[in-house]
C-alpha cells in the first residue's frame, strides 16, 4: 500500500512539473490578423495565400506568445476610411488598409528597438495576395525556407519564430510598467504549481497512512 501511494505521489509531481513546462513555452513571431467589424480575428491563411478584397483591413503584430489564442492583437487605428483617406480608388486596382504593430520593447529581440506602430494604405492589383500588398508599403520583408514571415520593414533583423523561455517572456501589456510580477521575480518563492504538487503529495501520503492504520487495527 505504501509503495502504491509513493507511485501515485510521484505521478502527481511529474504531472504538475510537465504542466508548468508546457505553460512556459512561447515564441517570438509576427502574427497575422483580419479585421471583422470592430474586432480582430486571427487569420486562417498565411500572407502568401490570402487574397484581401478592396476595402479590407489587415493587421500584423510582433510579439511573444504561446499560440493563436494567446497572441497579442495589433494596436492603434483600424478603420479603412481613416487609413485610406488619402489614397483614392482607381479602376483596375484594390485598396487594402494595413496596421503594422512592431510590438513593445519587451517583445523585442536582444539589442533591437521596435519601430513605432503605423498604418498604410496599399493600392494593388485585384489578384494581389497579402504578401504582395505588404511588400508595397513595408519592404524589405524576410521569410524563412518554410515561407514563415520573419521580418516586416527589416524588423527584426534576425531570428524567426524562435522559442523564448518563461524568464524572457514580456509581462502583460495591461500591467503597470514598473510593477514587478511573479514571473519577473528571479529570487523566487515556490510557484503555484509546486505548491499544488506538494499539497497533492501530502494528501496522498496522509491517505496512505490512514489506510495502513486502518488495516493494522482491523487485524488486531
Amino acid at each position: 500500500m505504501i509503495r502504491r501511494v509513493a507511485l501515485l505521489a510521484l505521478a502527481a509531481l511529474l504531472l504538475v512539473a510537465t504542466a508548468g513546462q508546457a505553460q512556459a513555452a512561447g515564441y517570438r513571431y509576427w502574427s497575422f490578423w483580419d479585421r471583422d467589424g470592430d474586432q480582430w480575428v486571427y487569420a486562417t491563411q498565411g500572407p502568401s495565400t490570402a487574397r484581401p478584397s478592396d476595402g479590407d483591413v489587415q493587421g500584423f503584430r510582433f510579439s511573444v506568445s504561446e499560440d493563436s489564442g494567446d497572441a497579442a492583437q495589433p494596436r492603434g487605428t483600424a478603420d479603412f476610411t481613416s487609413i485610406c483617406a488619402k489614397t483614392p480608388a482607381e479602376d483596375g486596382s484594390k485598396r487594402v488598409a494595413l496596421v503594422l504593430d512592431f510590438g513593445t520593447a519587451a517583445d523585442a529581440p536582444s539589442g533591437e528597438t521596435p519601430p513605432p506602430p503605423r498604418t498604410a494604405c496599399a493600392r494593388v492589383s485585384p489578384d494581389a495576395t497579402t504578401a504582395d500588398t505588404l511588400a508595397t508599403v513595408a519592404d524589405p520583408l524576410r521569410y524563412n525556407t518554410n515561407a514563415l514571415l520573419c521580418a516586416i520593414g527589416d524588423y527584426p533583423k534576425s531570428g524567426c519564430g524562435e522559442q523564448v523561455s518563461d524568464k524572457q517572456q514580456p509581462r502583460n501589456e495591461s500591467a503597470p510598467p514598473e510593477e514587478k510580477t511573479t514571473a519577473d521575480d528571479d529570487g523566487g518563492g515556490p510557484s503555484i504549481g509546486l505548491i499544488a504538487g506538494a499539497a497533492a503529495i501530502a494528501a496522498l501520503a496522509a491517505a496512505g497512512a490512514w489506510q495502513a492504520r486502518r488495516r493494522r487495527n482491523a487485524t488486531r
